[in-house]
């Protein structure tokens, strides 16, 4: 799963200026062009939407969502390789949306890889109007090539670090529906507090996510604060240890590189999120280093399978979140009722 992680989410990102044009398609954000042309900065500068998008094309991770989410079938996506995924590589909460949006088979996102590299040419062949890679990371010359086909938004700050909230502001905007992109922040904060709710034994506890590789546990990975993934169990409820925010200080990474022999440095994380099968918790346990880690010790870890929607969901979209959100927080107080 690392290597897989490492190879989605090493792209870097890229920005200039552009303007869409009116075309027709499957998307379905309908109205005049009141608000037009709006303007949206990034990383790299600022791209300039002309009009209204019809025909939207995403890269990276959650953008697709959350256009979806915001009423519009894009005309091409990603397509998912790891977690459970489904007809030929849609996320179940994804094609779930699309299937509850009617959208017939022949009107589906087309899927396009990047695995090694982003398929520019596959997202040509779309006609897109715009291109949307918020949760991304965009190199500079795949951005100036994307930017050739349509005007591309690239992520705003850090690569991989747009907040669920931001990208479905960023998005709204581009596609001129703002208040309904307030609306469904605020939609998707009260589901969040609902399900948090039901579970008080994680009130006040710490949690962060880590990788630990059960074939190799003389190093571990934990994920920074710049990371979407701990900034999601900020939403839960959950606060940040001050092991990981010093570990995070002066990195724009997501992620940083830990040995064992630095274990107990983590001894104030009161529940560890980790992706993996389910003898890694067994073997870290029996590994005299990490089991130097109380969370480790007493078992207030949540191992998340490779092969699960939850996967694919500790990046949270607008789709994930209802979909998912209320199974994870029930693992996670599990894991915090063992403090």
């Amino acid at each position: 799963m690392a290597a897989a992680m490492v190879v989605v989410l090493s792209l870097a990102a890229c920005g200039s200026t552009g303007s869409a044009s009116s075309s027709t398609g499957t998307g379905s954000a309908s109205g005049s062009a009141a608000g037009f042309p709006v303007s949206i900065t990034h990383a790299y500068g600022t791209t300039t939407i002309s009009s209204r998008p019809t025909r939207v094309a995403t890269v990276g991770w959650a953008s697709a969502d959350n256009v979806i989410a915001l009423g519009v079938t894009p005309v091409s996506i990603p397509k998912n390789t790891y977690g459970k995924t489904v007809d030929g590589g849609y996320l179940p909460w994804t094609k779930d949306a699309l299937d509850d949006k009617g959208v017939a088979k022949v009107d589906l996102p087309q899927l396009h890889d990047e695995s090694d590299d982003i398929d520019a040419e596959a997202i040509a062949s779309t006609n897109p109007d715009v291109i949307i890679g918020l949760q991304s990371g965009i190199t500079k010359e795949q951005y100036a090539t994307l930017s050739k086909i349509a005007p591309t938004i690239a992520y705003q700050k850090v690569a991989w670090g747009d907040t669920w909230r931001d990208m479905i502001t960023t998005t709204a905007k581009a596609l001129g529906v703002e208040a309904k992109g307030k609306a469904l922040i605020s939609s998707l904060e009260k589901q969040i507090s609902d399900d948090v709710s039901a579970y008080p034994e994680i009130k006040g506890k710490s949690a962060a996510v880590m990788y630990f590789n059960a074939s190799k546990l003389s190093s571990f990975s934990v994920y920074t604060t710049t990371d979407v993934r701990p900034q999601f169990l900020n939403d839960l409820g959950l606060t940040t240890p001050a092991s990981v925010t010093k570990l995070s200080k002066g990195t724009t990474s997501f992620y940083k590189d830990v040995s064992s022999e630095n274990a107990d440095d983590f001894t104030d994380v009161d529940v560890i999120v980790t992706y993996g099968t389910s003898g890694l918790l067994k073997a870290m346990q029996k590994d005299p280093l990490l089991s130097k880690i109380p969370a480790v010790k007493r078992g207030s870890v949540v191992v998340i399978n490779d092969d699960t929607e939850l996967a694919n969901a500790l990046d949270p979209s607008a789709l994930s979140i209802p979909a998912t959100t209320k199974q994870y927080v029930k693992l996670i107080a599990a894991a915090a009722a063992k403090v």
